[in-house]
């Protein structure tokens, strides 16, 4: 469910071009420290890097005002379910049958369009709610999201499991960057790495309030958005650039940032991929990776984000389908009690959701009801996206009836779930006032800025000369939306002039005058080329502020936080 939107291959060029004296001079280059960024290096929103790229207003020093949140991090309601909500969930509870009770941790998927019958099923199985994924959402005849369309949609689906004291869940995927479910006319938003190259938690924590608020405005309530996977860079065929980066302490102190935007605009963000997706060099969409750390080095590294992100108030952390043999050899993470006694043994005491249950590595070994049934056993509170979600709930009666799951252990998820839905809907009456889509482009483009990296090149001038490039490598998509900023800045782009080689997740090593990384930086260290640049996304905002970049209009700040070969973290340009 949450694999990266990677397949859109480039073809290696075998014609590249490297015209070195067309490429501009300035007065400083890159820093290559010794070690990743330190902690307290973060840069304020108001430096440079926060400038727009855009063309009419790129001379602006003042970063985009947000509207702020009620809620402060030390308001009890901040920080989650509180005892009454505990209590009235354990009545609530008490008075479902087993069958209602099951319904009550299962999320749905549905296919197409039709959110009536997924309504529909939802009221009669009693579900905790409905995800959306990608061919749920309309689309309008200028071929954007259908914004009005979506709304009514997920009306329909709450609009009986809402009569419910503690609502319903209505969550969708949406990272930024590759895993957007939702693109315009919402405000599309860089990859984490960018907000990790930017290395400020205030701007990471400002852009996840404006993401949620426009999804809050939608109707959803819970957001799969916040990653924790600490990545090991180009071996890591999943994670990638939806990474913070491979430092645990700056993945850390990200994640926390976006768990808290979120709640500040009323939505909840579950923390994923426990415990830890972005060390295994296998995808758990096809199969079961393994992670062969031990305990220690796992404590010393992946577990630390999701340590921090529960430290810090995080209420929703999903369980990925890992073989991890220092837990439990040979069975998923997601299914294994002793998986979860250690996310318990972290602190955590919110819903522990599945990954998708529809994926890979649960599917290739267990059917639907099985794999419903072993992963409520072994301690999951929310289960995502079952193969079939009437096997799932059937699975799950009969392993309580039979004495295979306790009815302790449903009763327990049941009611962590339902006190989860009881605080987010009070969360929700003190949160940001819900924003209108496509609200915070201008906020986007700022971010993208602070977070572009120069490798090579020149830090303090512009990175080509003259009013014409070249432009190879990207995909049609790339290409057009490179064109549109270039357009927008007054850059021509034709058959003379410097060469812009854009290079995206699966594209060959590329020559040119600048090679610019639209995903992951890897591709990067064996590319060549005077000017190297880590964009990390390839959103039209992510363009915009290249533009910028290449021009010289705006500094790009932004500092590896990955090892791209002989390019160690930390560098970029000095802000």
């Amino acid at each position: 469910m949450f694999r990266r939107l990677m397949p859109r291959p480039l073809a290696a060029s075998a014609a590249l071009f490297a015209a070195t004296s067309l490429l501009a001079t300035g007065c400083s280059k890159p820093s290559a420290p010794n070690s990743a960024p330190s902690s307290s290096g973060s840069k304020s929103s108001s430096s440079t890097a926060s400038a727009s790229p855009s063309a009419s207003s790129s001379d602006s020093d003042s970063p985009t005002p947000v509207p702020t949140s009620s809620l402060k991090s030390d308001d009890p309601d901040f920080r989650g379910p509180n005892d009454d909500d505990r209590r009235r969930a354990e009545g609530y509870v008490k008075g479902m049958s087993v069958e209602d009770r099951a319904g009550a941790v299962l999320i749905q998927e549905y296919k197409g369009r039709n959110a009536k019958a997924a309504a529909a099923k939802a009221a009669k199985l009693k579900l905790a709610g409905t995800i959306i994924m990608g061919d749920n959402v309309p689309t309008a005849k200028n071929g954007t999201a259908d914004v009005e369309a979506m709304k009514k949609d997920i009306a329909d689906l709450r609009a009986v499991t809402d009569k419910r004291p503690w609502g319903t869940i209505v969550t969708v995927d949406q990272e930024g960057g590759t895993v957007a479910r939702l693109r315009a006319p919402l405000t599309q938003w860089p990859t984490p790495m960018t907000f990790g190259a930017a290395g400020d938690p205030a701007r990471t924590e400002k852009a996840s309030m404006a993401m949620n608020s426009e999804l809050a405005q939608l109707g959803f309530t819970l957001n799969n958005g916040t990653v924790a996977d600490a990545t090991i860079g180009a071996d890591d065929p999943t994670i990638g650039a939806r990474s913070y980066g491979e430092d645990p302490a700056l993945v850390s102190r990200m994640a926390r940032a976006s768990v808290d935007g979120a709640k500040k605009a009323g939505v909840l963000s579950s923390v994923k991929h426990f415990p830890g997706h972005g060390s295994v060099t296998g995808d758990s969409h096809i199969g079961l990776p393994e992670q062969d750390a031990s305990l220690d080095q796992l404590k010393a590294r992946d577990l630390k984000p999701f340590q921090g992100a529960i430290d810090g108030g995080a209420n929703v952390v999903m369980m990925g389908h890992l073989d991890v043999p220092a837990l439990e050899p040979g069975v998923p993470t997601s299914l294994s009690p002793v998986a979860y006694r250690q996310l318990r043994s972290m602190g955590f005491k919110g819903v522990a959701m599945t990954d998708a249950l529809n994926m890979g590595a649960i599917t290739e070994s267990y059917g639907p009801g099985e794999a419903a049934a072993r992963a409520l056993g072994a301690g999951a509170d929310l289960l995502l996206m079952p193969a079939d979600v009437d096997a799932a709930r059937s699975g799950i009666v009969d392993a309580v009836k039979s004495g295979k799951v306790s009815e302790s252990r449903l009763n327990e998820a049941a009611e962590r779930v339902v006190a989860m839905g009881l605080w987010q809907k009070r969360l929700a009456e003190k949160r940001v006032p819900p924003a209108q889509p496509g609200s915070s482009e201008e906020l986007s483009r700022e971010d993208s800025v602070a977070g572009a990296t120069i490798l090579t090149g020149q830090c303090s001038a512009p990175l080509v000369k003259g009013d014409s490039v070249r432009l190879v490598g990207g995909d049609p998509a790339d290409r057009a939306a490179f064109a549109a900023a270039a357009k927008e800045s007054g850059l021509k782009v034709g058959s003379s002039g410097p060469t812009v080689a854009l290079a995206g997740y699966g594209s060959a090593p590329m020559n040119a005058d600048v090679v610019v990384a639209t995903d992951g930086p890897w591709v990067l260290a064996d590319s060549t080329a005077p000017a190297k640049v880590a964009l990390y996304s390839a959103t039209p905002n992510s363009f915009s502020a290249l533009v910028a970049v290449l021009r010289g209009k705006v500094t790009a700040t932004g500092k590896l936080t990955t090892q791209v070969g002989p390019y160690k973290a930390g560098t970029g340009c000095s802000s």
